[in-house]
C-alpha cells in the first residue's frame, strides 16, 4: 500500500481510534469470559467511555484536517485502491457519526455490559422478565439511533446497514422468500426418511476431552495459536485485537458433544479471517469498522459469517472430515464412542431434526431460525410487537416454522446473546453468510478441483490459502458485493446454497 505524508497523517489518527476500540474489545472479551458478575455496571461505563473516546478522535478537528488533505492526495489513484478506500470509508464514518449525539453513542455502549449480565442471569433462570427491561431500553436506543442516521421505508433498514450495508427489510424479505421456497422441499424430503441413530451424542463427555479435541481442530484448520487462544463462555464468539491477537471462545455441554465441536469450528472460521488480513492494513480503516465502532477486519458481518459457516459446514460437517478424523475424537472418548463408527457419527451429526437452539440446528432448519428472528426484530423496531409480548410471538413462530412447542424461555427467546449486546439488525448476516459460503465454495471447486481433493485428504492449508488470497487479505477494502463479483462473477446468489443442500441431503 502506497503512502504519502497526508495519508500517513490520516492513518495515524485512525490508528489511535483502532487502539481505543481494541482496548474496549479487551474489556468486552474479559466481561464475557473472566469478569465476576458484580463488575458488569462499572465495566459498562468503562467500555462506554472508550467507545466515546474513539468517536471523539474520529470527529476531532485534527482528523478532519488530515482527511481533507488525504482526499486531495489520493484523488488521482484508482477508486478501489487501498488508499482511496481508506479515505472514503473514513469520510463515510465521519458523516455517519456526525449525525449521532455523543450521549447516544455512550448510552448504547454502557448498556451492553449491564444488559448482557441481565441476559446471562435471565437465561440461567429461564426468566424473560429479568431481561425484558433491558431489551426495552435497547430497542428505544436503537430506534433513536436509526432516526439519527436516517431511514425511508423501515427503521430496521438503518440498523441492518451497520452490519450489512446495502441490505434492507425489503431486500431481506425477497431473499428469505426465495430461500424458504427452495428449502422446504429439501427439508420435507429429508424428514421423510428414517432418522439415524443419535443416542450416543447425549452421553457424558467431560469438558477436558472436548476442549482438547476442539483446540486440535482449530489448529488443523489453520488457526495460529501464537496469535490466538480458545476460552470458555456462555455464548461463543470471536474477537480480534488486530490480526496479531485473535481470540475465539466456545461452550461445553457434557451431555451433547456436537455443540462444542461445531461451535469451535464456527469461531475458528471467524478467527482465520481476522488472522488473514493483510498486515499492511493493521490499525487502518481497512481493519476497523469505523461506523459500528468495532476493531474488526471483515468487510461485513455477512462476509465474516461466510467464513465461519464455510469451515463449519462445508468442511467440518462433511462426510470425508469424519471418516478422516473420527478416530481422533474416539481417542478422547474411547468408552463413550466405542460402539460408534465414523459413518454412524457423520449420519448422527447430519440428521435433520428441528430443534429449539439455533446454534445447534441442522443445516436445513438453521435459516428458519434466522428468518423468524428477523421477522421479530422488524416488528420490535416498528413497534408492532411489544417486548412484553415477545415470548408469545417467539413461541408461535417456532411452532409455525418448525412445528415445536417451546418448553421455556432459556430454550426460546433468551437463547441468543445478540439483543443484550445491542446487535439489533445483525441476525440476517448468518443467512447471508450461508449463501456467500456456498457461492464462494462453488467457484473455488470449479476453478481449482485440486482444492477439493486436498480437503478430502485432510489437507486444509490449500483452502485456507485460497481464502486468504480471495477474501481475508482484503480486510474492509472491498464491499461485500464487490468481493463476490470479483471472486464469483456475480452478486449474492442463493442458487449455489440451495444446490449444495439439495445434493448433500439427497445423499
Amino acid at each position: 500500500m502506497a503512502t504519502n505524508d497526508s495519508l500517513a497523517a490520516l492513518n495515524e489518527r485512525i490508528a489511535a481510534v483502532n487502539d481505543v476500540l481494541n482496548a474496549a474489545s479487551v474489556l468486552t472479551w474479559d466481561s464475557r469470559t473472566m469478569m465476576p458478575p458484580g463488575g458488569a455496571e462499572t465495566r459498562g461505563h468503562q467500555i462506554a467511555t472508550l467507545t466515546r473516546l474513539a468517536r471523539d478522535l474520529l470527529l476531532a478537528p485534527e482528523t478532519a484536517a488530515a482527511l481533507d488533505a488525504a482526499e486531495r492526495a489520493v484523488a488521482d489513484l484508482p477508486e478501489d485502491s487501498p488508499e482511496r478506500r481508506i479515505v472514503a470509508q473514513t469520510r463515510h464514518a465521519v458523516i455517519h457519526h456526525g449525525r449521532v449525539p455523543a450521549s447516544l453513542i455512550q448510552e448504547r455502549a454502557a448498556l451492553r455490559t449491564v444488559a448482557q449480565a441481565a441476559w446471562i442471569e435471565a437465561r440461567a433462570k429461564s426468566d424473560f422478565a429479568i431481561f425484558a427491561p433491558h431489551l426495552e431500553k435497547t430497542l428505544a436506543l436503537s430506534r433513536a439511533y436509526a432516526d439519527c442516521i436516517g431511514w425511508s421505508e423501515h427503521p430496521y433498514d438503518a440498523m441492518v446497514s451497520i452490519y450489512e450495508p446495502g441490505e434492507t427489510a425489503r431486500s431481506l424479505k425477497a431473499l428469505f422468500s426465495t430461500l424458504r421456497a427452495g428449502l422446504l422441499p429439501i427439508l420435507d424430503a429429508a424428514r421423510s426418511r428414517p432418522a439415524p441413530r443419535s443416542d450416543f451424542l447425549f452421553r457424558d463427555f467431560p469438558e477436558e476431552g472436548q476442549k482438547a479435541f476442539g483446540l486440535a481442530l482449530a489448529q488443523k484448520l489453520g488457526y495460529d495459536l501464537s496469535r490466538g487462544r480458545l476460552d470458555t463462555t456462555v455464548h461463543p464468539f470471536e474477537v480480534s485485537f488486530t490480526r496479531n491477537d485473535v481470540r475465539i471462545t466456545t461452550r461445553y455441554n457434557r451431555n451433547y458433544l456436537p455443540a462444542s465441536i461445531f461451535g469451535t469450528a464456527h469461531e475458528t472460521g471467524h478467527g482465520l479471517y481476522e488472522q488473514g488480513v493483510d498486515p499492511a492494513y493493521t490499525r487502518t480503516a481497512l481493519a476497523t469498522d469505523l461506523v459500528g465502532l468495532y476493531a474488526v477486519g471483515g468487510t461485513s458481518f455477512g462476509a465474516h459469517e461466510s467464513q465461519s459457516r464455510l469451515w463449519e459446514n462445508h468442511v467440518v460437517r462433511s462426510r470425508t472430515f469424519w471418516h478422516l478424523h473420527f478416530p481422533e475424537l474416539r481417542c478422547h472418548f474411547p468408552q463413550q464412542l466405542a460402539d460408534v463408527s465414523a459413518e454412524g457419527f457423520y449420519r448422527a451429526v447430519t440428521r435433520v431434526e428441528p430443534g429449539f437452539i439455533r446454534v445447534e440446528a441442522d443445516e436445513l432448519t438453521y435459516d428458519f431460525h434466522i428468518m423468524l428472528r428477523v421477522e421479530i426484530e422488524c416488528a420490535l423496531m416498528d413497534g408492532s410487537l411489544e417486548v412484553a409480548d415477545l415470548p408469545g410471538a417467539w413461541n408461535a413462530a417456532i411452532a409455525r416454522d418448525l412445528g415445536l412447542t417451546v418448553p421455556d424461555d432459556a430454550r426460546g427467546v433468551l437463547q441468543d446473546v445478540h439483543w443484550s449486546t445491542g446487535y439489533i439488525g445483525s441476525f440476517p448476516t448468518y443467512t447471508i453468510g450461508n449463501v456467500m459460503a456456498a457461492q464462494i465454495m462453488e467457484t473455488l471447486r470449479r476453478n481449482d478441483p485440486s482444492l477439493e481433493d486436498a480437503v478430502e485428504a485432510g489437507e486444509y492449508a490449500g483452502l485456507a490459502e485460497a481464502l486468504r488470497a480471495k477474501v481475508w487479505q482484503h480486510g474492509r477494502r472491498f464491499r461485500r458485493e464487490e468481493l463476490l463479483v470479483r471472486e464469483t462473477g456475480r452478486g449474492l446468489d442463493p442458487t449455489p446454497y440451495l444446490s449444495y443442500l439439495a445434493e448433500k441431503y439427497a445423499a
